[in-house]
């Protein structure tokens, strides 16, 4: 009885044992758990939710304590039966189970006095791991895919706009930095400008001043334009061309 039950409970809560493609019942809940658990924490860092809500929220995070609790024991019980792991043991040291008994100790860490609320959205890890499992692993394998295929280009357009970046800095270091030397008195701290100016973002709050200065920040404006939207044509066509052999790949009978 304990045998099939230990089996039924593994199916449930370990992707890889389950014999049916996409997440079980049990994972979808747990899914929602920690989406809940991730927007708790982010709400908590606002003070007036807090005044409003302080009491509500300690009793939801009890409940997600006891649900995530049993759910780590219940995969302790279960790891034995995954090839993967020899025992329960083997799978408590895994990167991925310190990393939920971390999020865990986390839970009792704030009545100790410290302040660890903003470390239990590393939960969304949880979800990066579920999402491997069944359709949602093809469509991972597919970005991962697309990335690797382009990684030379990527990482030479990468390059190129950290080249432009730096010389417009320097640039503007030696022209506007005699002039402003709070935004400009430093190659780091033109470097700031040259971000906001390359990603088109603009804040406003270093502004050349110069007539040669506001010529060179036009330049690299023009420039960045196409440097930073480089990477963004790059992944479009990796995308399009991995779809379309996954596309052929099915066509064909060999499914991902």
């Amino acid at each position: 009885m304990e045998h099939s039950l230990r089996h039924r409970a593994s199916e449930a809560i370990d992707p890889e044992m389950r014999q049916e493609s996409g997440l079980s019942p049990f994972n979808q809940l747990v899914v929602s758990a920690i989406l809940g658990l991730v927007l708790i924490g982010v709400l908590e860092t606002e003070v007036h939710f807090i005044r409003s809500f302080g009491g509500l929220s300690d009793l939801l995070k009890t409940v997600l304590f006891v649900f995530f609790a049993a759910e780590y024991l219940l995969r302790l019980w279960t790891a034995g039966l995954n090839p993967r792991f020899r025992n329960a043991l083997h799978y408590a040291v895994t990167p991925s189970a310190l990393l939920d008994l971390a999020v865990l100790i986390t839970f009792a860490l704030p009545y100790l006095g410290l302040e660890t609320t903003v470390f239990r959205l590393l939960q969304l890890l949880r979800l990066l791991r579920l999402a491997r499992i069944g359709r949602y692993s093809r469509a991972m394998n597919l970005v991962v895919e697309a990335i690797r295929s382009r990684g030379t280009e990527l990482i030479l357009s990468f390059a190129f706009a950290l080249t432009l970046m730096l010389g417009a800095a320097t640039l503007l270091y030696i022209v506007e930095g005699p002039t402003q030397p709070a935004a400009f008195g430093s190659i780091p701290r033109a470097m700031w400008w040259a971000v906001e100016t390359l990603t088109t973002v603009g804040y406003g709050d270093a502004v050349p001043v110069t007539p040669l200065g506001r010529i060179l920040a036009a330049v690299t404006a023009l420039c960045g334009i196409g440097f930073i939207a480089l990477p963004t044509g790059i992944l479009a066509s990796a995308f399009s061309d991995a779809l379309r052999r996954a596309r052929e790949e099915r066509a064909h009978g060999h499914p991902d």
